[in-house]
């Protein structure tokens, strides 16, 4: 390894910090317009009901998304990625065998992970069954 895997290194952690920042910088800059929307209607004298209220929310970025949902959604995209992930590992090994393995691991990683999220999807659907009682 020399000088150029660190700097992808470097590069790649780089991408990532400034990934995480700029969503926790979008999140705030949300927040504060929801907040100063909300101080303009009472400086107005605006009446602040509920619903106008949660209709600000629903605005400012939350949601009612049901988390069963979410689950199946993530883990309908993940076990195709997997599945992509074995073939590229089947097909790299051919070329480069010290490959085949660790790509093959990635893979049962990520399908144990989609697994995982629609075995989440089964249970938290009964969450919201039960509620619904």
């Amino acid at each position: 390894m020399g000088i150029g895997a660190g700097l992808a290194a470097i590069a790649f952690w780089g991408f990532v910090a400034v990934a995480v920042y700029a969503g926790v910088w979008d999140n705030v800059r949300k927040r504060e317009a929801q907040h100063e929307t909300l101080r303009r209607l009472i400086e107005s004298g605006q009446p602040l009901d509920e619903a106008l209220i949660q209709k600000l929310a629903i605005l400012g970025g939350t949601s009612d998304i049901r988390h069963d949902q979410a689950f199946l959604v993530t883990g309908i995209w993940l076990l195709p990625v997997a599945l992509g992930l074995a073939l590229f590992g089947f097909i790299l090994g051919s070329q480069v065998p010290d490959a085949k393995l660790p790509i093959l691991g990635v893979a049962v990683m990520v399908s144990c992970i989609g697994f995982g999220c629609l075995l989440g999807a089964r249970i938290t659907k009964k969450w919201y069954l039960t509620d619904l009682d």
